[in-house]
Protein backbone atom coordinates (compact mmCIF):
# COMPACT_ATOMS: atom_id res chain seq x y z
CA UNK A 1 0.00 0.00 0.00
CA UNK A 2 3.32 2.03 0.85
CA UNK A 3 3.71 1.85 -2.96
CA UNK A 4 0.65 2.66 -4.28
CA UNK A 5 0.63 5.70 -1.66
CA UNK A 6 3.62 6.86 -3.42
CA UNK A 7 2.34 6.32 -6.81
CA UNK A 8 -0.95 8.30 -6.34
CA UNK A 9 0.70 11.10 -5.53
CA UNK A 10 3.52 10.59 -8.27
CA UNK A 11 0.61 10.63 -10.57
CA UNK A 12 -1.52 13.48 -8.90
CA UNK A 13 1.58 15.58 -9.57
CA UNK A 14 2.36 15.16 -13.35
CA UNK A 15 -1.29 15.40 -13.42
CA UNK A 16 -0.96 19.33 -12.39
CA UNK A 17 1.75 19.83 -14.06
CA UNK A 18 0.41 18.11 -17.70
CA UNK A 19 -3.18 19.88 -16.72
CA UNK A 20 -1.70 23.24 -16.73
CA UNK A 21 0.21 22.73 -20.20
CA UNK A 22 -2.64 21.48 -21.82
CA UNK A 23 -4.88 24.18 -21.14
CA UNK A 24 -2.17 26.64 -22.09
CA UNK A 25 -2.04 25.20 -25.23
CA UNK A 26 -6.01 25.28 -25.67
CA UNK A 27 -6.39 22.10 -27.37
CA UNK A 28 -9.35 20.34 -27.21
CA UNK A 29 -10.85 17.09 -28.24
CA UNK A 30 -13.28 19.37 -31.15
CA UNK A 31 -10.15 20.92 -32.05
CA UNK A 32 -8.57 17.25 -33.08
CA UNK A 33 -11.60 15.99 -34.66
CA UNK A 34 -11.27 19.36 -36.88
CA UNK A 35 -8.33 18.66 -37.72
CA UNK A 36 -8.77 15.03 -38.81
CA UNK A 37 -11.58 16.40 -40.76
CA UNK A 38 -9.01 19.05 -42.33
CA UNK A 39 -6.67 16.74 -43.18
CA UNK A 40 -8.86 13.61 -44.58
CA UNK A 41 -10.75 16.01 -46.89
CA UNK A 42 -7.02 16.75 -48.23
CA UNK A 43 -5.27 13.80 -48.36
CA UNK A 44 -7.69 11.00 -48.24
CA UNK A 45 -10.05 8.83 -45.47
CA UNK A 46 -6.73 6.95 -44.22
CA UNK A 47 -3.98 9.21 -44.75
CA UNK A 48 -2.96 11.75 -41.07
CA UNK A 49 -0.14 13.88 -43.45
CA UNK A 50 0.83 16.66 -41.70
CA UNK A 51 1.27 18.91 -44.98
CA UNK A 52 4.20 21.08 -44.74
CA UNK A 53 2.84 23.36 -47.71
CA UNK A 54 0.67 24.14 -50.30
CA UNK A 55 2.48 22.77 -53.41
CA UNK A 56 2.22 19.74 -54.80
CA UNK A 57 4.51 18.08 -56.36
CA UNK A 58 2.74 15.67 -59.61
CA UNK A 59 5.64 13.75 -60.37
CA UNK A 60 6.10 10.00 -58.63
CA UNK A 61 8.39 9.74 -55.37
CA UNK A 62 10.70 7.35 -54.20
CA UNK A 63 10.65 6.36 -50.78
CA UNK A 64 13.03 4.05 -49.44
CA UNK A 65 12.63 2.03 -45.99
CA UNK A 66 15.99 1.46 -45.04
CA UNK A 67 14.73 -1.02 -42.26
CA UNK A 68 12.09 -3.31 -42.33
CA UNK A 69 10.90 -2.83 -39.05
CA UNK A 70 11.65 -5.40 -36.89
CA UNK A 71 13.93 -7.52 -39.28
CA UNK A 72 10.57 -8.86 -40.74
CA UNK A 73 10.70 -8.97 -44.49
CA UNK A 74 6.98 -8.15 -46.08
CA UNK A 75 5.43 -7.40 -49.15
CA UNK A 76 4.92 -3.58 -49.92
CA UNK A 77 0.96 -2.62 -50.22
CA UNK A 78 0.43 -0.13 -53.46
CA UNK A 79 -0.97 2.86 -51.90
CA UNK A 80 -3.48 4.04 -54.59
CA UNK A 81 -5.17 0.50 -53.93
CA UNK A 82 -4.78 1.04 -50.36
CA UNK A 83 -5.44 4.25 -49.65
CA UNK A 84 -6.23 6.61 -52.92
CA UNK A 85 -2.40 7.99 -52.27
CA UNK A 86 -1.16 8.42 -56.17
CA UNK A 87 2.50 8.57 -57.75
CA UNK A 88 4.15 6.21 -54.57
CA UNK A 89 6.98 3.98 -55.24
CA UNK A 90 8.09 2.35 -52.02
CA UNK A 91 10.99 0.63 -52.07
CA UNK A 92 13.18 -1.67 -49.75
CA UNK A 93 15.92 -1.79 -52.80
CA UNK A 94 18.95 0.19 -50.94
CA UNK A 95 21.04 0.74 -53.94
CA UNK A 96 18.58 3.24 -54.77
CA UNK A 97 19.26 5.48 -51.42
CA UNK A 98 20.93 7.97 -53.62
CA UNK A 99 18.01 8.95 -55.95
CA UNK A 100 15.23 8.21 -53.27
CA UNK A 101 13.40 11.17 -52.45
CA UNK A 102 12.91 10.28 -48.60
CA UNK A 103 14.50 7.65 -46.55
CA UNK A 104 12.33 6.50 -43.79
CA UNK A 105 14.27 4.46 -40.75
CA UNK A 106 12.59 2.90 -37.99
CA UNK A 107 14.14 3.58 -34.56
CA UNK A 108 13.75 0.30 -33.24
CA UNK A 109 16.47 -1.57 -36.23
CA UNK A 110 18.78 1.67 -35.19
CA UNK A 111 21.98 -0.07 -33.85
CA UNK A 112 24.66 2.29 -34.64
CA UNK A 113 25.78 4.53 -36.97
CA UNK A 114 27.80 2.27 -39.35
CA UNK A 115 24.46 1.00 -41.37
CA UNK A 116 23.37 4.27 -42.15
CA UNK A 117 24.19 5.85 -45.74
CA UNK A 118 25.89 9.65 -44.07
CA UNK A 119 28.80 10.11 -46.79
CA UNK A 120 26.38 9.44 -49.90
CA UNK A 121 23.62 11.28 -48.52
CA UNK A 122 21.79 13.79 -50.85
CA UNK A 123 21.35 17.35 -48.82
CA UNK A 124 17.80 17.63 -50.78
CA UNK A 125 16.70 14.04 -49.44
CA UNK A 126 14.43 14.17 -46.37
CA UNK A 127 15.32 11.47 -43.45
CA UNK A 128 12.20 10.36 -41.81
CA UNK A 129 12.88 9.43 -38.28
CA UNK A 130 10.22 7.06 -37.60
CA UNK A 131 9.17 5.50 -33.97
CA UNK A 132 6.00 4.22 -32.52
CA UNK A 133 7.33 3.11 -29.13
CA UNK A 134 7.25 5.43 -26.09
CA UNK A 135 10.46 7.03 -24.95
CA UNK A 136 10.88 5.04 -21.89
CA UNK A 137 11.44 1.93 -24.64
CA UNK A 138 13.79 3.52 -26.88
CA UNK A 139 17.00 4.05 -26.68
CA UNK A 140 19.76 6.10 -28.78
CA UNK A 141 18.12 9.13 -28.78
CA UNK A 142 20.34 11.70 -27.73
CA UNK A 143 22.78 10.07 -30.29
CA UNK A 144 20.11 11.26 -32.67
CA UNK A 145 20.13 15.03 -33.28
CA UNK A 146 20.79 17.10 -36.64
CA UNK A 147 20.43 13.47 -38.17
CA UNK A 148 16.54 13.41 -39.30
CA UNK A 149 14.58 16.08 -41.24
CA UNK A 150 11.19 14.77 -40.53
CA UNK A 151 9.56 12.75 -37.08
CA UNK A 152 6.76 10.36 -37.52
CA UNK A 153 5.37 9.03 -34.31
CA UNK A 154 2.21 9.26 -32.47
CA UNK A 155 2.58 12.52 -30.78
CA UNK A 156 0.48 14.86 -31.85
CA UNK A 157 3.25 17.33 -32.76
CA UNK A 158 5.21 14.73 -34.83
CA UNK A 159 6.14 16.02 -38.53
CA UNK A 160 4.04 12.89 -39.77
CA UNK A 161 1.41 12.45 -36.90
CA UNK A 162 0.38 8.46 -36.92
CA UNK A 163 -1.51 7.70 -33.80
CA UNK A 164 -2.54 4.21 -32.98
CA UNK A 165 -6.03 5.02 -33.74
CA UNK A 166 -8.54 7.39 -34.21
CA UNK A 167 -12.60 8.05 -34.19
CA UNK A 168 -14.40 9.08 -37.44
CA UNK A 169 -17.31 10.99 -38.49
CA UNK A 170 -20.23 8.34 -39.00
CA UNK A 171 -24.18 9.17 -39.95
CA UNK A 172 -25.74 8.41 -36.59
CA UNK A 173 -27.58 4.76 -36.50
CA UNK A 174 -28.03 3.82 -33.14
CA UNK A 175 -26.23 1.81 -30.56
CA UNK A 176 -25.42 -1.60 -31.16
CA UNK A 177 -23.67 -3.24 -28.51
CA UNK A 178 -23.03 -7.12 -28.32
CA UNK A 179 -24.49 -8.90 -25.19
CA UNK A 180 -22.57 -8.86 -21.90
CA UNK A 181 -21.87 -11.80 -19.72
CA UNK A 182 -18.80 -10.78 -18.15
CA UNK A 183 -17.45 -7.67 -15.84
CA UNK A 184 -14.15 -6.69 -16.33
CA UNK A 185 -10.95 -8.50 -18.38
CA UNK A 186 -7.14 -7.46 -19.27
CA UNK A 187 -4.62 -8.57 -22.06
CA UNK A 188 -0.99 -8.26 -21.08
CA UNK A 189 2.19 -9.86 -22.50
CA UNK A 190 4.45 -8.60 -20.67
CA UNK A 191 3.87 -8.82 -17.01
CA UNK A 192 6.34 -6.75 -15.00
CA UNK A 193 5.44 -6.66 -11.06
CA UNK A 194 7.43 -3.01 -11.04
CA UNK A 195 5.49 -1.80 -13.24
CA UNK A 196 2.63 0.74 -12.04
CA UNK A 197 -0.41 -0.99 -14.11
CA UNK A 198 0.87 -4.23 -12.46
CA UNK A 199 0.78 -2.78 -9.19
CA UNK A 200 -2.57 -1.05 -9.89
CA UNK A 201 -3.98 -4.51 -10.75
CA UNK A 202 -2.87 -6.34 -7.47
CA UNK A 203 -4.62 -3.38 -5.31
CA UNK A 204 -8.24 -3.46 -7.50
CA UNK A 205 -8.20 -7.49 -8.07
CA UNK A 206 -8.70 -7.34 -4.33
CA UNK A 207 -12.21 -5.60 -4.74
CA UNK A 208 -13.79 -6.92 -7.85
CA UNK A 209 -12.72 -9.86 -10.15
CA UNK A 210 -10.97 -9.34 -13.45
CA UNK A 211 -10.21 -11.65 -15.93
CA UNK A 212 -6.93 -11.86 -16.90
CA UNK A 213 -5.99 -13.07 -20.46
CA UNK A 214 -2.19 -13.38 -22.51
CA UNK A 215 1.31 -14.91 -21.55
CA UNK A 216 0.47 -15.25 -18.03
CA UNK A 217 -3.15 -15.58 -17.76
CA UNK A 218 -6.02 -17.90 -19.93
CA UNK A 219 -6.27 -17.71 -23.63
CA UNK A 220 -8.38 -16.03 -25.87
CA UNK A 221 -11.00 -17.28 -27.53
CA UNK A 222 -10.36 -17.81 -31.24
CA UNK A 223 -7.31 -16.76 -30.36
CA UNK A 224 -9.18 -13.03 -30.89
CA UNK A 225 -8.69 -9.95 -28.85
CA UNK A 226 -11.95 -8.44 -29.40
CA UNK A 227 -13.91 -12.04 -29.60
CA UNK A 228 -12.23 -12.40 -26.28
CA UNK A 229 -13.18 -8.73 -24.44
CA UNK A 230 -16.84 -8.26 -26.39
CA UNK A 231 -17.98 -10.39 -23.96
CA UNK A 232 -16.71 -8.28 -20.92
CA UNK A 233 -18.75 -4.64 -19.86
CA UNK A 234 -15.17 -3.16 -18.84
CA UNK A 235 -11.45 -3.42 -20.64
CA UNK A 236 -8.18 -1.85 -18.41
CA UNK A 237 -6.67 -0.38 -21.11
CA UNK A 238 -3.90 -0.51 -19.08
CA UNK A 239 -0.03 1.24 -21.36
CA UNK A 240 3.06 -0.28 -20.20
CA UNK A 241 4.59 3.34 -20.01
CA UNK A 242 2.93 6.68 -19.86
CA UNK A 243 4.00 9.19 -21.54
CA UNK A 244 1.98 12.54 -23.68
CA UNK A 245 -0.19 10.93 -26.24
CA UNK A 246 1.45 7.92 -25.57
CA UNK A 247 -2.39 6.06 -26.50
CA UNK A 248 -2.44 2.36 -28.13
CA UNK A 249 -4.30 -0.21 -29.74
CA UNK A 250 -5.59 -1.11 -25.52
CA UNK A 251 -7.91 1.81 -26.17
CA UNK A 252 -8.50 1.81 -30.03
CA UNK A 253 -8.73 -2.21 -30.91
CA UNK A 254 -9.04 -3.80 -27.72
CA UNK A 255 -11.62 -1.37 -26.01
CA UNK A 256 -13.21 0.07 -28.73
CA UNK A 257 -14.09 -2.14 -31.00
CA UNK A 258 -14.90 -4.84 -28.82
CA UNK A 259 -17.73 -2.34 -27.50
CA UNK A 260 -16.03 -2.37 -24.08
CA UNK A 261 -16.02 0.16 -22.06
CA UNK A 262 -11.92 1.62 -21.16
CA UNK A 263 -10.54 1.90 -18.09
CA UNK A 264 -7.10 3.99 -18.79
CA UNK A 265 -3.56 4.03 -17.04
CA UNK A 266 -1.44 6.36 -19.72
CA UNK A 267 -1.29 10.00 -20.00
CA UNK A 268 -3.77 12.43 -18.28
CA UNK A 269 -7.56 12.33 -18.42
CA UNK A 270 -6.93 15.88 -20.37
CA UNK A 271 -4.37 14.27 -22.86
CA UNK A 272 -7.14 11.42 -23.21
CA UNK A 273 -9.78 14.14 -24.23
CA UNK A 274 -7.89 15.47 -27.64
CA UNK A 275 -8.47 12.28 -28.24
CA UNK A 276 -12.06 11.10 -27.28
CA UNK A 277 -15.25 12.19 -26.00
CA UNK A 278 -14.88 13.07 -22.26
CA UNK A 279 -18.18 10.59 -21.29
CA UNK A 280 -16.02 7.35 -23.95
CA UNK A 281 -14.00 6.43 -20.81
CA UNK A 282 -12.72 5.74 -17.03
CA UNK A 283 -9.47 7.39 -15.90
CA UNK A 284 -8.02 5.47 -12.77
CA UNK A 285 -7.29 9.14 -12.04
CA UNK A 286 -10.49 9.44 -11.67
CA UNK A 287 -10.98 7.89 -7.84
CA UNK A 288 -8.65 7.96 -5.14
CA UNK A 289 -7.84 4.24 -4.62
CA UNK A 290 -8.64 0.95 -6.60
CA UNK A 291 -11.49 0.09 -4.14
CA UNK A 292 -13.48 3.15 -5.40
CA UNK A 293 -12.87 2.16 -8.69
CA UNK A 294 -14.23 -1.01 -8.18
CA UNK A 295 -17.31 -0.25 -6.22
CA UNK A 296 -18.14 2.13 -9.27
CA UNK A 297 -17.67 -0.79 -12.09
CA UNK A 298 -20.40 -2.42 -9.61
CA UNK A 299 -22.65 0.31 -9.74
CA UNK A 300 -22.49 0.51 -13.39
CA UNK A 301 -22.50 -3.21 -13.84
CA UNK A 302 -26.04 -2.91 -12.14
CA UNK A 303 -27.35 0.26 -13.95
CA UNK A 304 -27.72 -0.17 -17.70
CA UNK A 305 -28.67 3.41 -18.18
CA UNK A 306 -25.81 4.34 -16.69
CA UNK A 307 -23.02 2.44 -18.54
CA UNK A 308 -24.64 2.87 -21.78
CA UNK A 309 -24.47 6.36 -21.37
CA UNK A 310 -20.19 5.07 -22.14
CA UNK A 311 -21.36 4.49 -25.94
CA UNK A 312 -22.93 8.00 -26.39
CA UNK A 313 -19.95 8.57 -29.01
CA UNK A 314 -20.90 5.69 -31.36
CA UNK A 315 -24.09 7.67 -32.22
CA UNK A 316 -21.67 10.00 -34.27
CA UNK A 317 -18.30 7.93 -34.25
CA UNK A 318 -16.75 5.09 -36.05
CA UNK A 319 -12.96 3.66 -34.48
CA UNK A 320 -9.71 3.04 -37.06
CA UNK A 321 -7.40 1.05 -36.07
CA UNK A 322 -3.88 2.33 -37.67
CA UNK A 323 -2.88 -0.86 -39.64
CA UNK A 324 0.82 -1.41 -39.33
CA UNK A 325 2.86 -1.33 -41.49
CA UNK A 326 1.62 -0.09 -45.11
CA UNK A 327 -0.75 2.86 -43.80
CA UNK A 328 2.62 4.25 -42.27
CA UNK A 329 4.71 4.00 -45.30
CA UNK A 330 1.55 4.92 -47.83
CA UNK A 331 1.33 8.32 -45.35
CA UNK A 332 4.65 8.94 -45.38
CA UNK A 333 4.98 9.38 -48.75
CA UNK A 334 1.88 11.55 -49.57
CA UNK A 335 3.21 13.75 -47.19
CA UNK A 336 6.36 13.54 -49.17
CA UNK A 337 4.40 14.99 -52.12
CA UNK A 338 2.27 17.11 -50.18
CA UNK A 339 5.62 18.79 -48.81
CA UNK A 340 7.25 21.08 -51.61
CA UNK A 341 10.59 22.02 -51.59
CA UNK A 342 10.63 23.41 -47.42
CA UNK A 343 13.74 21.76 -45.42
CA UNK A 344 14.73 21.54 -41.94
CA UNK A 345 16.45 19.27 -39.59
CA UNK A 346 15.40 18.00 -36.02
CA UNK A 347 18.26 19.22 -33.50
CA UNK A 348 17.58 17.89 -30.56
CA UNK A 349 15.27 14.22 -31.02
CA UNK A 350 15.24 13.26 -27.70
CA UNK A 351 14.73 16.84 -25.88
CA UNK A 352 11.55 17.02 -28.03
CA UNK A 353 10.67 13.42 -27.99
CA UNK A 354 10.92 12.91 -24.33
CA UNK A 355 9.04 16.14 -23.97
Amino acid sequence: MEKLRCWRTCRRSRWRIFRSQLLAASLTFTVLVLYIFIHVLITGPNSFSLLWGTNSQPKQVTLLIWYEPFGRKRRLGDCHILFNINGCNLTTNRSLHQEADAILFHHRDINDFTDLPMRKRQSSQRWIWMNFESPSHSSWLTSLGGIFNWTMSYKVDSDIFMPYGYLFSKKSDGIVLPHKRKLLAWVISNWNEDHERVQYYNELRKHVQIDVYGRYGLELKDDNIIKTVSEYKFYLAFENSLHTDYITEKLWRNAFQSSAVPIVMGPSRYNYEMFIPRNSFIHVDDFSSPKKLAMYLKYLDKNTHMYRRYFTWKKHYDVHVTSFWDEHFCTACGTLKAAGNQHRTVTDLANWFES
